[in-house]
């Protein structure tokens, strides 16, 4: 979420608190420093030889020779296109989970599609349920979910919630207290308070995660929060306008069954250890997993102690090696040298290069941030949308129709930089093509972006992007 949000809630907190206008600029100040962060060489890890690629299933590794076989019947099946070569070796050298077979991959659409899944696959948890997210909101939504968790706890399923504490820090503590007076055990991530800290506080580090494991067997990955504002779904019924909270809320989300699962249960476990969280209670939390599908999906999670964010690498990896065409869809674009540099390149060699990106947002400096980038790219060709009618909010791609991507990595630099971001790759043209379906659908709904009229905006629009611009890494 962009540091103008954190900031305005951090000021809430502050002052419902007693504290003094003044540590509110010191919390900014060490924000803004915290943020100095650097991207890494991308060139340097891009082109380092590519590893051969080996894919895993509910039984193990493939061996090599029959990972060279699938990769050919995919790209045989994809019209022979070589971002599964070039991209999938590429992406193998880089990232640590492995691309694994056999899985059942459910697009959900929006937020009503999302908590119906949700509190099914709730309901139906007989061992454990892990949910990690960023917004855990006091409203209808929040406290259908903390009535949904309360009930399977009492059922004497184990019940473990991490919420982000800036995400979360409208959110009263009695109605955190009232999950953990029935046992189900939460984690604050991060907290604003060092004080209350158990593991080393970093103001700036967020958990912009938005990640459901029941039982260890199915898992839920996207970009959607636990709030109301997603309760309208993504398209607009009636009139648009208003508050943002009363206009549709344009995001998606997964659910996956299968092996992979294993994986997003690994990285759940793996942030509650580094949080010191309690030691969580004796489940089966790997289970055996066996085939539920027929889709090669890759868990892809990054946080500010990795070398470098592996969805980061992942993503200019992908376009790099696209040949035909790529469709990005994203809330929060404030794009880095690497990453302007690789969409002017696809679209130099005649890629088409779609961008869907939001015409309104819960924050104004990242939108104008955004759109001082604007000229740069629609001179190099690539092709722009804002979305009307609804507050774009989704973070997903698709590229030559067979590798996709759906999570909570935004374009900015906190993302890539400051965040534990969480996102699931898919390979195949099958689901490619439900990807691209959405993207036809939201591009209908969008405004394109014409390069002689936007030369044409007026003044009062390009100081305000020219003051966002200074504060983009800051986002």
């Amino acid at each position: 979420m962009a540091l103008a949000r954190s900031i305005e809630k951090f000021e809430t907190l502050l002052w419902n608190t007693g504290i003094a206008r003044r540590a509110v600029f010191t919390i900014v100040l060490v924000a803004a420093i915290s943020a100095c962060a650097t991207l890494p060489n991308v060139d340097a890890l891009l082109d380092r030889p590519a590893s051969s690629v080996r894919f895993q299933t509910a039984a193990g590794p493939l061996s090599e020779k029959k990972s060279a076989a699938l990769l050919a019947a995919l790209k045989r099946k994809a019209g022979d296109t070589d971002i599964l070569d070039k991209h999938v070796a590429v992406e193998n050298a880089l990232v640590e989970t492995p691309l694994v077979l056999g899985n059942r991959v459910r697009l959900l659409h929006d937020g009503p599609q999302t908590y119906d899944a949700m509190f099914s696959a709730i309901a139906s948890a007989r061992d454990h349920i892990h949910l990690e997210t960023y917004i855990f909101d006091e409203d209808e939504i929040g406290h259908q979910f903390a009535d949904a968790l309360i009930a399977k706890r009492g059922q004497g399923v184990q019940v473990s919630v991490i919420y982000d504490s800036v995400g979360a820090i409208k959110t009263s503590r009695a109605f955190f207290d009232r999950l953990s007076a029935v046992g189900v055990e939460m984690l604050e991530f991060n907290p604003v308070n060092p004080l209350t800290a158990r593991a080393g506080w970093q103001v700036n580090n967020r958990d912009h995660r938005k990640l459901l494991v029941v039982d260890g067997r199915t898992a839920f990955v996207g970009g959607i929060n636990i709030s109301g504002v997603y309760s309208r779904g993504s398209w607009p019924r009636g009139g648009s306008g208003g508050s943002h909270a009363n206009v549709p809320w344009r995001d998606m989300h997964m659910q996956i069954d299968g092996p992979v699962v294993a994986d997003y249960q690994k990285l759940f476990v793996e942030t509650w250890e580094k949080q010191k969280g309690p030691r969580l209670a004796p489940r089966t939390l790997f289970p055996a997993l066996k085939d539920e599908g027929r889709e090669i999906v890759r868990a892809v999670g990054s946080t500010p102690d990795d070398p470098y964010s592996q969805m980061y690498l992942t993503l200019l990896s992908a376009i790099r090696s696209a040949e035909r065409a790529i469709h990005l869809t994203n809330a929060y674009f404030v794009p880095d040298p690497n990453l302007l540099e690789v969409l002017r390149a696809a679209s130099a060699r005649g890629v088409d290069v779609k961008l869907i990106l939001p015409s309104r947002s819960d924050s104004a400096v990242v939108l104008h941030a955004g759109r001082s980038h604007y000229s740069d790219l629609l001179a190099a060709g690539v092709k722009l949308y804002e979305r009307r009618d609804a507050l774009l909010h989704a973070k997903a791609a698709v590229i030559d129709g067979v590798w996709s991507t759906v999570g909570s990595t935004n374009l900015d630099w906190r993302s890539f930089l400051l965040n534990d971001e969480l996102n699931a790759v898919v390979l195949g043209l099958e689901f490619g093509q439900q990807m691209e379906a959405v993207f036809a659908r939201d591009l209908a709904a969008s405004d394109p972006i014409e390069r002689e009229t936007w030369e044409r905006r007026p003044l009062s629009e390009r100081a305000k992007e020219w003051g966002a611009r200074l504060l983009e890494r800051l986002l």
